[in-house]
């Protein structure tokens, strides 16, 4: 009787991951991974930069968002499993490409999600009578409360994300609408103050703005027919968002908000200018709401990502475990919350700025898509069906990566140097594998 009731509890723990995911649920994992918090303060950052020829940057990535996000979801469609560009990499490139996207993802959401809680700082800071450490903290308590959601299980996180993207997009409707009547044709010159190059500076910092579209296939697992739903999810999600974002770059150029609020906080003084003194407490209560929906979709994503790659040895194997009440990889969460948690702790003791903050994280993103695009020219081109059309938007997507890379600056060698340690441990890890099996 007790080896009768091990096995249960042994074929229970291995049902594997609960399929939950429905059209509405990846429209709105998708709105919220990619219209995230680049939304609040990079429309801002990137017209202090490039002056109103920004919009160019914005438009131009925009269109280029559709073959980078129809390369993922045509991959996570034709096979749907846990772990996105980690497992396509692994069947286009080998277990050594993937550990090092593993690697990869994890500096991406271990720096980025304190990048994240900058921008709430930036918010709440400019909005409420609050010290840096202050509104840090609260930045903390976002991740702690999309830690716990997903805890809780991936039925409870799609209830809350879908509540929360929708309050999100009528809130962004209701700014723009409002301060169109604010905008000035003269706000739009000179166009480009400064030449061309700052644009494409302006396009690596707004490349942020555009992660997201790899995170929903790193759930495709829990889809409930992703066949069908991934293609329809992404032409709605790449039209609305990017509608979303080129109407808020160009309300915050043409009400010149990027040049008061220190640049970072282009929703406040736009808010400001319709609301008046209760602008800036409007618009803190919105950047909590999108940075929470930011938030919760990569603690979703990511903690998918840490379980597929320990679960082929890229991680500890220990995090190879789902849980047995809600069939969530509790421990991945569990590392993911551990390893990030010090991190906003270096951010304040260190003073980083927010453009550093943003740029790390993007490094590693934007290698990321170079190796998925690449696993997607190989694995696409691979369907005897398809046209040779099949990879062309893979191929773009890979075009437009290595161009915007550089522009990241000195701060790639980060990303660089975990690639190395990302090789290394692959390395170590398949010599004990070897070893063990001889």
């Amino acid at each position: 009787m007790v080896n009768e009731a091990k096995l249960g509890k042994l074929a229970m723990s291995n049902q594997g991951l609960k399929k939950a995911i429905k059209l509405r649920n990846a429209v709105a994992l998708y709105a919220s991974s990619v219209l995230g918090s680049g939304i609040l303060v990079l429309p801002g950052l990137a017209a202090r930069i490039a002056g109103p020829g920004s919009i160019l940057a914005w438009i131009l990535l925009s269109m280029a968002s559709y073959p980078f996000a129809y390369t993922f979801a045509s991959l996570s469609a034709r096979r749907p499993e846990s772990g996105g560009v980690y497992s396509f990499a692994k069947e286009a490139f080998g277990l050594q490409v993937a550990t090092v996207t593993g690697w990869l993802f994890a500096l991406w959401v271990i720096t980025g999600a304190p990048a994240v809680a900058l921008i709430a700082a930036s918010y709440l800071g400019y909005a409420f009578p609050l010290d840096r450490g202050e509104t840090l903290l609260l930045g903390f308590g976002i991740f702690l409360a999309a830690f716990i959601v997903n805890y809780r299980g991936i039925v409870v996180s799609n209830k809350v994300q879908l509540a929360t993207i929708g309050s999100i997009i009528a809130l962004l409707i209701a700014a723009i609408v409002s301060s169109s009547f604010f905008v000035r044709v003269q706000s739009f010159t000179p166009f480009l103050p400064e030449g061309l190059i700052p644009v494409g500076t302006a396009a690596a910092l707004i490349f942020w703005s555009y992660l997201g579209y790899e995170n929903v296939s790193n759930v495709a697992e829990e889809f409930e027919n992703p066949r069908r739903d991934f293609r329809r999810s992404i032409i709605l999600s790449v039209v609305l968002i990017s509608a979303l974002y080129i109407c808020v770059a160009f309300v915050t150029i043409g009400t010149l908000a990027y040049r008061a609020g220190g640049s970072v906080a282009p929703f406040a003084v736009i808010l400001s200018n319709v609301l008046g003194k209760y602008g800036a407490a409007g618009t803190a209560i919105l950047a909590v709401f999108i940075i929470f929906g930011t938030v919760n979709a990569y603690t979703t994503g990511m903690s998918r990502v840490f379980y597929a790659v320990s679960r082929d040895g890229g991680f500890p194997k220990s995090l190879n475990h789902l849980s047995e009440k809600t069939n969530v990889p509790d421990r991945a969460l569990i590392a993911l919350f551990g390893c990030t948690a010090p991190v906003f702790v270096i951010y304040y003791f260190f003073n980083v700025n927010l453009e550093t903050a943003l740029l790390i994280p993007s490094g590693a993103a934007i290698i990321v898509y170079i190796i998925g695009s690449g696993a997607g020219i190989k694995l696409l081109g691979r369907i005897q069906s398809a046209k040779k059309k099949a990879i062309i938007l893979p191929l773009i997507s890979l075009i437009i990566s290595i161009i915007v890379v550089p522009f990241v600056g000195w701060l790639l060698f980060v990303s660089i140097a975990v690639v190395l340690l990302g090789f290394g441990y692959g390395w170590y890890h398949s010599r004990e594998r070897s070893a063990g099996e001889n």
